[in-house]
C-alpha cells in the first residue's frame, strides 16, 4: 500500500467555501466543453462570469496562483 497517498485537500478538516465550491463547479464545467488547457479554462471562467478573487477577470498567472493557494 505504500503507493497510495492523500493530495492534502483530501485530509481537509473543513468543508470547502462557498466560493471553492462554485469555482470548482465552473473548473467542470469548462472541462466538459472540451477545453481542458490553461488558456482555454482561463477563457472559459471569464466566459461563465466567475470572478475572481477581487472581483478582477482571469489570467493564467492569476489562476495559478489561487488554485496553489487552495491547495495550501
Amino acid at each position: 500500500m505504500s503507493d497510495l497517498f492523500l493530495e492534502s485537500v483530501q485530509s481537509r478538516t473543513t468543508n470547502p467555501s462557498d466560493y471553492e465550491t462554485k469555482l470548482a463547479g465552473a473548473i467542470e464545467e469548462v472541462f466538459a466543453t472540451g477545453r481542458h488547457d490553461l488558456a482555454g479554462l482561463v477563457s472559459g471562467l471569464n466566459d461563465l462570469n466567475i470572478p475572481a478573487p477581487g472581483g478582477s477577470v482571469w489570467d493564467e498567472d492569476l489562476l495559478i496562483r489561487v488554485i496553489d493557494q487552495l491547495e495550501a
